[in-house]
C-alpha cells in the first residue's frame, strides 16, 4: 500500500474524529477565554496544516525506516499521537473537563516530541515536519491552562 495514501487517510480520519468531538456551542462560548486566544475560525485551518505536515512526516519516517521494527515504531508513535489528540478533544469538549484535558496534554506533547526525537537519525525531514505541531501543542497547552485558570472549578 502506498504510504502517502495511508498517511493522508489516517490524518483525515484523526482530524475528522477529533473534529466530531469538538463542540463549540453554548458551553464552550460561555467559557472565559484569554484576550490572546486566536479566533475560533483559525483553529480549523491551523489543524489542517498541522495534520498535513504530520502526514508528510509519517511518509518520510516510513521511508527512512530500514527494518520492520522501525516501521512498527513509526506506526506506534503516530497511533499514540492520534489517540492522545482525539482523547484531548473528547476530554475538553465532549466531557467538558478542560482541567482533565490539561492533565492529558503532556501526553499529547510528549507523543509529538517522541516523533521528533525518534525520527531525527533516520529521517530528519520527518522530525522537521513535526516541529510546527510541537509548537502548536505547546501553545494549546498554555491556552488550555489559561482557560482552566479563568474558569475553575469544573
Amino acid at each position: 500500500m502506498n504510504p502517502i495514501f495511508v498517511a493522508a487517510a489516517v490524518a483525515i480520519f484523526v482530524g475528522l474524529l477529533g473534529g466530531s468531538l469538538t463542540d463549540t456551542g453554548t458551553w464552550y462560548q460561555s467559557l472565559v477565554k484569554p484576550w490572546w486566544q486566536p479566533p475560533d475560525w483559525a483553529f480549523g485551518p491551523a489543524w489542517t496544516v498541522i495534520f498535513a505536515l504530520a502526514a508528510m512526516s509519517a511518509v518520510y519516517a516510513w521511508r527512512g525506516a530500514r527494518t520492520r521494527a522501525q516501521r512498527d515504531w513509526v506506526i506506534g508513535l503516530f497511533a499514540a499521537n492520534g489517540f492522545f489528540n482525539v482523547l484531548w478533544s473528547m476530554l475538553f469538549f465532549t466531557v467538558r473537563r478542560p482541567d482533565w484535558a490539561l492533565l492529558e496534554v503532556p501526553l499529547l506533547w510528549l507523543s509529538v516530541l517522541a516523533g521528533v526525537v525518534v525520527f531525527w537519525r533516520s529521517a530528519r525531514t520527518a522530525s522537521y515536519y513535526l516541529l510546527p505541531y510541537l509548537v502548536w501543542v505547546t501553545f494549546a497547552a498554555y491556552l488550555n491552562w489559561t482557560v482552566v485558570a479563568l474558569n475553575t472549578p469544573f
